[in-house]
C-alpha cells in the first residue's frame, strides 16, 4: 500500500511539474530545447524513514501537494539503444569505444592509412610491369575516384555543396597542381624503383620551404634550413648509387615535388568555407579534366594500337580490368583517411605519421619487388628519412606555438 501510494505521488509529480510524457519513448522537458529519445526510463528514489533527500535537482522535480519524494537520477536508453544518464536535469550520453580508447582508434587510422597506401604502391608498381602507361594509369586512378564521389553524393553522404564561378576559379589552380603532381609521380613510378621515387619525393620539404621563403614573403628560421641539410645530402647520396637510376624518373619526381609545393600554396589561398570532402571531390573532378588531354594525344595511340592488346594477352581482360580498378580505389581510400587521420591528431603526430608511412612504404616496395641497393643508397635514403624528420617535428612544435599565440591573444 505504502509503495502504491508512492508510485502515485511520483506519477501525480511528474504530471504537475515540467516533465510530461508525450509517448512511450519519449520524455519531454518543456524547459528543454533539445528532446532525447528514450526507450526505456527507471527512476530510483531515495528515502529514508519517509524523508525526502532532497539534491539539487529538487527544484525541478519537487511534486505539488503530494509526498515528497524526490528523483536524484534517471537512467535510460536512446532510440540507438546506448544508455543515457539524466542527472541533475542534464543528459550525460554514457561514452562509446572512440571517446573511451581515442588512442586505439587514432592508431588504427593511422594503421588503415599505412595499408592503404602500401597496398596502393604494390599494386600501382605491378601494373607499370606490364602495362607502362602512367598517364593513363593516372587517369584511371582520378576516374575511380571521382566515380565513388559521385556514387557519395548521389546518396548524400556528403550532400554535395554547391559552387559558383568565384570557388572555381580558386580551385582550378589547385587542382592543375593537383593534376601535374600526381602525374609525374606516376611517371617517375613507372620508371624506377618506388623506393627511389619516394626517397626523392622526400626532398618536398625543401621545395615547400624555398616557395614559402622565397615566394610567399616568410622568413623561415635558420633551424629549419639546417634541419633539411641532410635531406639535400641523403637524397644526392642515394640518387649516385641507386641501380635502377634515370634522369626521366629523377626529373618526374622533382617536378612532382614542385607541383605538390605549388599545390600547397594555392590550397591556402582557396580556403572556403566548404568541407575538405567536397573541397577534394572537386579538385579530383577538375584535376581529371586537365590529365584527359596529355593521355590522350601521347599514350593514345600506343595504347590502341598495342598497349591494350599487349596488356589484355600478358594477364587476361578480368585481371586487368580489376588491376586498374582496385589501383584507383586504393588511391583514392587512402588519401581520405590521411585527411581523416590530420582531423584526429594534433600537427606534430601527422608529421611524424607522414614520415613513418614514407619507411614503410620504401621498406614494404624493397622486400616485394626484391630491390637491390646499394649499401651508400640505403645509408643515404636513412639520412634523409632523417631529416625530412627533424624538419617535421621542428615545423610542427612552431605551428603549435603559434596556435597556442594565437588562442591566448584571442582569449584575452
Amino acid at each position: 500500500f505504502i509503495m502504491a501510494s508512492v508510485c502515485n505521488s511520483i506519477q501525480f509529480s511528474l504530471k504537475r511539474s515540467n516533465f510530461s510524457f508525450s509517448s512511450t519513448h519519449k520524455l519531454v522537458n518543456r524547459n528543454l530545447i533539445n528532446l532525447v529519445p528514450l526507450r526505456n526510463l527507471s527512476i530510483i528514489a531515495n528515502f529514508k524513514n519517509f524523508e525526502p533527500i532532497k539534491p539539487k535537482c529538487s527544484q525541478l522535480l519537487k511534486p505539488r501537494n503530494s509526498v515528497d519524494v524526490f528523483i536524484t537520477k534517471a537512467v535510460a536508453a536512446d532510440a540507438e539503444g546506448h544508455d543515457i544518464e539524466i542527472t541533475d536535469g542534464y543528459v550525460k550520453p554514457t561514452k562509446g569505444f572512440a571517446e573511451k580508447f581515442p588512442a586505439l582508434v587514432t592508431g588504427f587510422f593511422f594503421f588503415t592509412w599505412y595499408f592503404l597506401n602500401v597496398i596502393f604502391n604494390i599494386l600501382n608498381k605491378k601494373v607499370y610491369n606490364y602495362f607502362p602507361y602512367p598517364y593513363f594509369v593516372s587517369v584511371v586512378h582520378l576516374l575511380v575516384g571521382v566515380t565513388y564521389c559521385l556514387i557519395s553524393w548521389t546518396v548524400g553522404l556528403p550532400k554535395r555543396a554547391p559552387i559558383n564561378k568565384e570557388l572555381l576559379a580558386l580551385l582550378t589552380p589547385v587542382a592543375f597542381c593537383h593534376a601535374l603532381g600526381h602525374v609525374m609521380s606516376n611517371v617517375s613510378f613507372a620508371t624506377v624503383a618506388v623506393s627511389f621515387t619516394h626517397t626523392i619525393k622526400a626532398l618536398e620539404p625543401f621545395f615547400s620551404a624555398s616557395a614559402s621563403q622565397f615566394v610567399l614573403g616568410h622568413q623561415i628560421p635558420v633551424s629549419l634550413w639546417l634541419s633539411l641539410a641532410p635531406v639535400v645530402i641523403g637524397v644526392s647520396m642515394a640518387s649516385l648509387t641507386e641501380l635502377s637510376f634515370n634522369w626521366t624518373g629523377f626529373i618526374s619526381a622533382m617536378i612532382s615535388n614542385i607541383a605538390f609545393t605549388y599545390r600547397s600554396i594555392y590550397s591556402k589561398k582557396a580556403m572556403t568555407g566548404m568541407d575538405s570532402t567536397n573541397v577534394y571531390a572537386y579538385i579530383s573532378i577538375i584535376a581529371l579534366l586537365f590529365c584527359l588531354p596529355p593521355a590522350i594525344f601521347i599514350e593514345g595511340p600506343q595504347l590502341l594500337q598495342y598497349g591494350f592488346r599487349d596488356a589484355i594477352a600478358k594477364v587476361g581482360l578480368y585481371k586487368f580490368l580489376s588491376d586498374l580498378f582496385w589501383i584507383g580505389m586504393f588511391y583514392h581510400l587512402y588519401n581520405q583517411i590521411a585527411t581523416n587521420t590530420l582531423e584526429r591528431v594534433a600537427p606534430l603526430t601527422h608529421a611524424v605519421g607522414n614520415v613513418l608511412k614514407r619507411v614503410f612504404v620504401i621498406g614494404f616496395s624493397i622486400v616485394v619487388f626484391g630491390n637491390k641497393i646499394s649499401t651508400q643508397t640505403g645509408i643515404g635514403t636513412a639520412i634523409a628519412i632523417a631529416g625530412v624528420a627533424i624538419y617535421s617535428l621542428i615545423k610542427a612544435r612552431m605551428e603549435e606555438k603559434k596556435r597556442k599565440a594565437a588562442a591566448h591573444a584571442h582569449a584575452q
